[in-house]
């Protein structure tokens, strides 16, 4: 399996952060009448909250992966793909929660709590090497 590289890293970061702003300035104007009168709007803005900071995260750890041995590398990586992945299931769970979606994907949302931790774990092992 090849290692990931520091420009996927990138590359998650831009579409995590471009469409968190989308979402953000939805939520914040064209939704924002629907989201307050559903008593969402803070379910709203913690999806978009943990979105972006997730892609600055990422923006970071690419930077960071441009340097790395091969075994921090390959636990960047990992950091990487639970970060994209947590942020999926967290921010999207939330989204559709606060849209009406279905009450099955309440358990959702911390499922991709725990891929962000993980990946959290798995940024902090890059650094032993």
């Amino acid at each position: 399996m090849e290692v990931m590289q520091a420009k996927d890293a990138l590359g998650s970061a831009g579409i995590l952060g471009g469409t968190g702003v989308v979402l953000g300035a939805f939520g914040a104007h064209m939704m924002r009448p629907y989201l307050l009168s559903a008593g969402v709007a803070d379910v709203w803005e913690t999806a978009v909250h943990y979105q972006l900071i997730h892609a600055v995260a990422l923006v970071g750890l690419a930077g960071w992966m441009r340097g790395a041995v091969e075994q921090g590398l390959r636990r960047a990586a990992w950091a990487v793909r639970l970060w994209t992945v947590g942020t999926v299931l967290f921010s999207g769970s939330l989204y559709l929660l606060a849209l009406g979606g279905p009450k099955w994907l309440g358990p959702v949302t911390p499922a991709g709590g725990a891929a962000l931790i993980a990946g959290w774990v798995m940024a902090a092992a890059s650094a032993a090497g």
